[in-house]
């Protein structure tokens, strides 16, 4: 995004006001998901602040911004619940526009004065007066704010799933690309490694050099994924081991036989593997690579009641998830589950039999909260969700409901 500055500026001023006010074009900000229940509420609370009660016990007067810090965790500073993204930004909405565009360098600052809590980005009319003195000379600057914006959650921890864990159909897999040989009759290939495959019209390139798919995802092992409850086979997990490029499409080539008869052999398509999360081989099946797509994530309660489960947790053999681990549970589109949804997990309550009573009773105790996940990808029946933050380790059945 490009901001030009054409006058020379000595004011003291925020960084915001920098970035912001002093812009002679507006700063454009990227198309994240926000809701108009998430605006509407976010409006009602700008108008009437949000309960003391509902504030962290341990909430700032003040905080300044810092790199590799998150909405996640500057929400949980200040609320309760982080997952109450909506109010937070509603305590701040005459001042931030776009709970997004969030950058290092900014200072939060909490009201409580009115009896109702309020955040801005200042802290009175005299907000500015110990702050240093900016001096800009008239020349073009270009920056990107957008990629200094902060994050909703750290984005190492869910990008990788975002392209790797594929859920399919029974067929899904079976019909797509195949690995059928490679160089050199290696068994097993890496990055570096040339192969052949052959398949569906994936493979074939366009006349329009611009439209051609070169990218694939390579996958195997099409894994059942079974409700622990009602036992339905939710979806087929594909095991991702890497990508490949399209170096040849697949071609025919005509030639004569020893004996003198004409005849045509398939020439399967030439790949490059270029990324190798594990050694490949022939059998393997590759999909397309789809376009890269810019997400972000606003943390938000359901609106109707949710009671699901956990599926399995992905690429592990440990029988329990631990914090920022990702699992896989058995709602999805279908089920209106989306991204940025939150839900509490529970650890159900132990069976026991009360040897307190001269008549031994069996006992269930209640289930206990044991900590959150958020929902970053969804299938139809199947979602993608990254633990939070837990008590003790999560495993699968474990049952998921509102956090409320």
């Amino acid at each position: 995004m490009a901001k030009t500055l054409f006058d020379t500026v000595s004011n003291k001023l925020t960084w915001t006001a920098l970035a912001c006010s002093l812009l002679a074009v507006p700063v454009l900000s990227q198309n994240f998901p926000i809701t108009e229940q998430q605006r509407t509420t976010a409006t009602q609370v700008a108008q009437s602040g949000v309960a003391l009660s509902e504030l962290s016990p341990n909430a700032p007067q003040s905080y300044t911004v810092k790199s590799g810090d998150t909405l996640w965790a500057i929400s949980g500073l200040f609320l309760k619940n982080p997952w109450r993204w909506p109010e937070l930004w509603g305590m701040n909405l005459s001042d931030i526009k776009n709970p997004h565009l969030i950058y290092p360098g900014q200072i939060l600052f909490l009201d409580t004065s009115s009896g109702r809590a309020r955040l801005s980005l200042r802290a009175g009319t005299d907000a500015g007066a110990d702050l240093p003195t900016v001096r800009l000379s008239p020349r073009t600057r270009m920056e990107n704010l957008n990629v200094s914006a902060l994050p909703t959650l750290k984005s190492h921890l869910i990008e990788p799933f975002l392209a790797e864990p594929m859920i399919v159909d029974e067929l899904g897999l079976s019909a797509a690309a195949r690995i059928v040989a490679a160089q050199d009759s290696r068994v097993l290939l890496t990055r570096g490694d040339r192969a052949y495959a052959r398949g569906n019209a994936g493979f074939e390139l366009q006349d329009d050099p611009a439209k051609q798919q070169k990218a694939f995802r390579v996958f195997r092992n099409a894994t059942p994924l079974k409700d622990p409850v009602s036992g339905e086979v939710l979806g087929y997990e594909a095991q991702y081991v890497g990508k490949a490029l399209l170096a040849r499409s697949e071609t025919t080539q005509s030639s004569v036989d020893a004996d003198g008869k004409a005849q045509t052999d398939i020439v399967p398509a030439t790949i490059d593997i270029v990324v190798a999360k594990e050694e490949m081989r022939v059998g393997d099946r590759l999909l397309p690579e789809p376009p890269l797509q810019l997400q972000s994530y606003v943390p938000h309660a359901p609106t109707d009641p949710v009671e699901a489960r956990i599926v399995s947790i992905y690429g592990s053999a440990v029988v329990n998830a631990a914090q920022n681990q990702v699992v896989s549970i058995n709602r999805g589109s279908r089920d209106g589950i989306e991204s940025g949804h939150v839900l509490a997990i529970m650890t159900d309550g132990a069976r026991l039999l009360d040897k307190t009573d001269t008549k031994p009773t069996q006992l269930k105790l209640p289930d206990e909260r044991n900590g959150l996940l958020m929902v970053f990808r969804t299938f139809e029946k199947v979602s993608y969700a990254l633990v939070l933050d837990i008590t003790q380790g999560v495993k699968v059945g474990d049952r998921l409901i509102n956090p409320r």
